[in-house]
Order: C-alpha cells, then structure tokens, then sequence
C-alpha cells in the first residue's frame, strides 16, 4: 500500500515547506479522505471492539471474525494522523524511516488480514449451507481460534517485502519524503505490486465468489428458504471492501503494465498520476465497516439504545439453527411425499389395507416418522 505522494516530484524544489494556505487540491481532498476516515472509523471499530466484548453474550463465528476485522481496521487507522501530518506539512516526513517502514507495513498487513477474514466468513456461509452436519462438527472455539491464528500469521509473513519497498529520502535539507523505492529495478517494481494484486485480491476474491455462487444455487435449490442476518452482513463487508480495494489493485496492474512497456509509458504515468487518490479511497475500507453495521442493526437502536449492535451480532447465532431448520424441512417434504405417493398407488389398486398388510404399513409408517422426529 502506497503513500498518498504526488507522481511529480519535481515541486519539491522549491520552497522547504507549502504553507497550509497553499497545499495543492490533491493534499487538501487526502488530508479530507482521512480526516473523515479517522474521525468516524477509529471510534466505529473502538465501539464494535466493545460491543462484541462486554455486550454479546453468545459469540457466533461470524461475530469473532467481526471482531478481528474490526480489530485490524482500528490498529491502521491509528496512522491517518501521520499521513495527515505529512500531506499538511508539504509532504515533509518528520517521523523518520523506521516509523515511514512500520506504517506501511501496518497497513499492508490489515489488507492481507482483512481480505483473508472475509474468505474464511464466506467459507463458514458455503459450508453452513452446503454441508451443515460437516459445519457443526467443524465449529469448535479451539479451531475457529487455531484458523484465525494461522491467517494473522500468513499476513505478518506476506507483508514482509513492504518495508524493504518504502525509504525516506531527502530533496532538500528540510524535505524528507516517505516513499516507494525499488532499488532501481523494474523487477521488484513489478513483483511488489503484482504479488500484491495476486495475493491480496484476485485469489482471495476469486475463493469469495465460488463460495457465494455455490451458496446462492443451493438455496435456489431448497425448497423451504431463511436468510440469516450473518449473510446480510458477509456480503455488506464483501461489497465494501470491494468497491473500496479494485480501484487500487487495478492501478497496480496498469503500473506493471506501463513498467513492461517502458519509463516513457504513458499507462505508466497515468498510473503513477492516479496512485495517490487510490490509495488514499483505500483507507477508508478500514472506517465503513461501523457504518454498514449501523444501518444493519438500525432496527435494534429504538429497543437496545448502545446496545443495539451487540443484537445485531447476536442475530447470526441463528445461522445455523437456520440451516438445520431448512434441512429439516425438506427431509420432512420427501417423507410426506413418500407416503402420499404409497397411498395414491394403493388407491389406484384397489387395495386396502387390512390385517397382516396394515399392520405392516402401519410399522412403517411409525419407522418414518421416527426418522423423521430424529431428523428435527
């Protein structure tokens, strides 16, 4: 994830530092951006952070992903008031290098951690309707834990390359600018933002979207239908972190692109032009979350007053009794079904049963509405 740093550097030049007065469009719309993203997001996922701590009192699995995505949005949105600081300055980074390393680092991480979350909720949704008895036995806290554990792991590791990419280098005596460096070599150029578009979007969303397909066909399929709240909300996160990510992955391959065709490329200048309003759009994935979350349980404000997203997570832990409702509605559609079709055919006969005969069908029919019980 890039800086929001001008492609045309060449305006460092003169003055050591832009008076507020006279920052350039681009900084003062950044400076907005994230202003907005800081002000309404850091609180929101402090809040939904609470919620799900001291409020719910039975934590569902799409809860306690919610609590990590929330978690991970509020640890980058602590560096907007450097990024801010640095777009009001004049693009002057006084923080020094190590801290120009670590936020990029940061936030690299919350885009992996944050995209491979919503790929384990969405795995969570396609098992819960496509194999609801595997999914049972499958959600155990020891587990669930153990998998979240691996994917925070997974993207401490892929977000290792970022600090190597991003120095703070000096124009003027009083000008040190955080940005991108690729030690002179198209190569790494095109492997950061290529492994990042690989990595961080296209798998990822490719895995989202069997899943969703998967599950939209079985329910088209099912003959009785309940719509949990906890895929309202997998798919509000999804859409979010979609509209909000593409446009930035989409610059990064129009960059690898212009950097395969050459310096002069004018898709590469294009890209570079366009990189700065990308990946200040991007930030604000982390700060929507709390809002979709807001509209989703507005329901709940007037009855549960702070309260009322702790009702909204406390809603998903009906997915499952959902799935084993709708299962269990259509085992008993094919029993009844059976037995109507028996007696139509008896009917067609002639026969009637009687004796030895209803007994015997009267057995059966007490063995089928045993399974039957069995299955609710």
């Amino acid at each position: 994830m890039a800086t929001p740093v001008p492609a045309n550097l060449s305006s460092l030049a003169g003055p050591a530092r832009a008076p507020a007065a006279s920052l350039a469009l681009s900084h003062q719309i950044g400076i907005a951006i994230l202003a907005v993203a800081f002000v309404f997001g850091f609180p929101g996922n402090l809040f939904v952070v609470w919620s799900v701590l001291c409020r719910v009192r039975r934590r569902s699995v799409t809860c306690l992903l919610i609590l990590n995505l929330s978690a991970a949005d509020a640890l980058v949105l602590l560096s907007a008031p450097l990024f801010i600081r640095f777009l009001a300055g004049g693009l002057h980074w006084e923080f020094g290098p190590a801290l120009c390393k670590t936020v990029h680092y940061l936030c690299c991480v919350n885009m992996y951690a944050s995209i491979y979350l919503i790929c384990l909720m969405s795995m969570d949704r396609w098992l819960a309707v496509t194999k609801p008895f595997l999914s049972q036995r499958l959600r155990t806290r020891k587990r669930l834990l153990s998998v979240m554990l691996g994917i925070w792991v997974m993207a401490f590791l892929m977000a290792l390359p970022m600090p190597f990419y991003r120095t703070v280098k000096a124009f003027l005596p009083t000008m040190h600018v955080c940005m991108p460096y690729h030690w002179n070599s198209d190569a790494h150029e095109i492997f950061q933002y290529l492994s990042e578009t690989v990595l961080g979007f296209l798998l990822p969303f490719s895995f989202i979207l069997f899943c969703y397909v998967s599950v939209i066909c079985r329910l088209r399929s099912a003959m009785f239908q309940r719509k949990g709240r906890g895929n309202a909300l997998i798919l509000l996160i999804i859409t979010a972190f979609t509209v909000f990510w593409l446009p930035y992955h989409l610059i990064n391959i129009l960059q690898v692109i212009g950097v395969m065709q050459g310096s002069s490329s004018s898709v590469l200048k294009a890209a570079k032009v366009a990189r700065p309003n990308v990946t200040a759009f991007a930030f604000m994935s982390s700060s929507v979350n709390p809002v979709l979350y807001v509209f989703a349980g507005s329901s709940h404000i007037r009855q549960a007053g702070l309260g009322f997203m702790a009702k909204l997570f406390e809603g998903t832990n009906s997915e499952s009794a959902s799935t084993r409702s709708s299962r269990g509605s259509n085992a008993e559609s094919s029993v009844f079904a059976k037995l109507s079709v028996k007696v139509s055919r008896k009917g067609e006969r002639g026969e009637t049963p009687g004796g030895e005969d209803e007994a015997a069908a009267d057995g059966q029919n007490r063995d089928e509405v045993k399974t039957l019980t069995t299955l609710h």
